[in-house]
């Protein structure tokens, strides 16, 4: 959008495109404007615009736009707070002198989209939670997109092969706001479309399978993760333990953690008396960071190939059956900031799960507990279709 665009979009009172906030004072304001943009109920297929730094008449507030506020702004879309993840842009401008942070919000492909577990939407003037009766109409509208591979329908499959019961108690409380479910009257059919485990002509989804799946390898072959305990460095090395954890997600992922610490053995040093470190060969929020990393980051279509963790005397190796995604590149790969999602819904219902609570960020922790453990630096070696990620022992 050129210089002139923006002039005239800031200064259209009239505009339901278009938000001036005068600071960000407020940031959950913020991200309700993102996330009613990116529902976009009436359906421009434009993207919304939110001026920082404008007052509501579109005259300069004179905020200082430095960097930091920029990033603060960015961030909004990694935080986790909005669910599926929203397309922004962010950037400083200068519009009749008066300097500015101009927000751009594309369209969801997959709405609704909710801050906090509630659905905000814009219609004219009106910013305001949805209704039942909007949130459906939002969730029809995926009928017709471009989705991406966890939403598709599972063909063969039908709301039996559910688990309702783990979604009601296990899932729902912690995926919409308690005020939201206090008034909701909706079916349970209704319930799963909203948060995309059922398509709108009431299908299952990949996402909903994968979740709560009674039994998910049975559409999903490659959906486990195989763990094998080495007694050496080696894979002609006889075999100490071996597990393949399938199940429903969240099952997965305590299972995994179980399976980390039982294995994971702490050694103790005496400096002097009375005092004592203990430290672990491995330090396991690397070890949950790297795993989840790969289980949701791996590709589930056309591959039976499963998550594998190979545990060998000096090193653990954790195989992905993904590649890089989107902007992600084997140049970029870990660096801060870039972050990519083949799988934006998995990571939704990770991050509902509290087993994600910022994204883009699990390299980076994973490479900051291994330095203060001890470990050397973290490997990785990048292929078209594959990433292996090396862990090796604290010396």
């Amino acid at each position: 959008m050129d210089q002139q665009e923006l002039v005239y979009m800031l200064k259209n009172l009239e505009s339901d495109l278009v938000e001036r906030k005068a600071s960000l004072s407020d940031p959950d304001k913020i991200r309700q404007a993102i996330c009613a943009y990116a529902n976009d109920l009436p359906n421009h297929r434009k993207p919304g615009f939110i001026f920082i730094g404008a007052n509501d008449d579109g005259s300069c507030s004179r905020l200082d736009i430095t960097d930091k506020l920029l990033l603060d702004i960015s961030y909004m879309k990694d935080d986790g707070k909005i669910q599926p993840f929203p397309s922004i842009s962010v950037d400083k401008k200068v519009i009749n002198n008066c300097e500015m942070a101009v927000v751009k919000v594309e369209p969801s492909n997959s709405p609704p989209v909710r801050l906090n577990g509630v659905t905000w939407i814009r219609v004219g003037p009106r910013r305001a939670r949805a209704t039942v009766e909007e949130e459906k109409r939002l969730a029809e509208r995926r009928r017709s997109r471009d989705l991406p591979f966890d939403l598709q329908e599972v063909p063969s499959a039908t709301i039996d092969d559910l688990d309702l019961e783990s979604f009601e108690h296990e899932y729902l409380p912690y995926a919409i706001a308690p005020s939201v479910l206090a008034q909701n009257s909706r079916s349970i059919e209704d319930k799963l479309k909203a948060l995309r485990f059922l398509t709108p002509d009431g299908k299952p989804t990949v996402l909903g399978i994968l979740v709560i799946g009674k039994d998910t390898l049975r559409f999903i072959p490659g959906a486990y993760v195989q763990f094998l305990r080495l007694e050496g460095n080696n894979l002609t090395d006889p075999i100490r333990d071996r597990k393949e954890i399938a199940g429903p997600l969240p099952d997965i992922l305590r299972r995994i953690d179980e399976i980390l610490e039982a294995n994971n053995s702490v050694s103790t040093s005496i400096i002097s008396e009375p005092v004592e470190i203990r430290r672990s060969e491995y330090p396991l929020p690397a070890l949950q960071q790297l795993i989840r990393n790969a289980i949701l980051h791996r590709t589930y279509e056309g591959t039976y190939a499963p998550v594998r963790i190979y545990w060998f005397s000096d090193r653990i190796e954790i195989h992905n059956p993904g590649g890089p995604f989107g902007q992600v590149t084997k140049e970029n790969f870990g660096q801060p900031g870039v972050t990519d999602y083949r799988n934006p819904h998995l990571a939704e219902a990770m991050h509902v799960l509290g087993y994600v609570q910022r994204f883009g960020m699990g390299i980076q922790i994973a490479r900051k507990q291994l330095s203060d453990n001890g470990n050397p630096p973290l490997e990785y070696i990048l292929e078209e279709n594959h990433i292996l990620a090396t862990v090796r022992r604290q010396t």
